[in-house]
């Protein structure tokens, strides 16, 4: 089992959350949209936040201002949490916006929001952790989803929520971050979901 738990970290990276979250969404809201306009939202939200950052932890390793992409240096994060905050605020004011894609676009200010809240940290030498800080959002975005279509996926739900498990005994077993450094990132990517759920929920 320990073997195959850095699998976790890597599969459920935060650069991913955006992409899972969207993906979850349109599962959940079949029949709402055609497939064209789905494949078109799905395509700009990967470009934004999964090929543009990619090529930008290139560019920053290969500068040697991050010395991989899990940043593992908090020193390091600066620049991509600032960058990712830039990317998704792009995306709710030019594609994501709240009167065509409500509960995306909370989803993603939610984002933000803990982006933002990793970068202070970041900027007092504290370190939260990212992936926590992901999966969470994205466990809070799933369920409320699933209250708010009526889409019942009980095992998708249980799912999810053993690999918050395993994200955590991978950031652990690869000596990544401590307890605490968890539960802050865990802390900060819930809360601001879930206080989001008021104004769509």
């Amino acid at each position: 089992m320990k073997k195959i738990l850095p699998f976790f970290s890597y599969a459920f990276h935060p650069i991913f959350i955006s992409v899972m979250g969207a993906l979850f969404y349109f599962k959940s809201t079949q029949g709402y949209f055609n497939y064209e306009t789905i494949y078109t939202y799905l395509l700009q939200i990967l470009i934004i936040t999964v090929f543009i950052p990619i090529a930008a932890f290139y560019l920053l390793v290969s500068l040697q201002k991050i010395d991989s992409i899990m940043v593992t240096k908090v020193e390091q994060r600066k620049i991509p949490l600032f960058l990712q905050s830039l990317l998704l605020s792009s995306l709710i004011f030019k594609s994501i916006t709240i009167d065509v894609l409500p509960e995306l676009f909370f989803f993603y200010l939610g984002s933000i929001i803990s982006t933002f809240l990793a970068l202070i940290l970041a900027l007092f030498k504290k370190k939260a952790s990212l992936h926590m800080l992901g999966i969470s959002s994205l466990t809070v975005f799933c369920m409320a989803c699933s209250l708010h279509f009526q889409f019942k996926f009980p095992i998708l739900m249980a799912a999810l929520l053993l690999i918050n498990g395993l994200v955590a005994s991978s950031r652990l077993y690869m000596k990544a971050h401590t307890v605490f450094e968890l539960t802050l990132g865990y802390t900060i990517g819930a809360l601001p979901q879930l206080l989001l759920l008021l104004f769509w929920l």
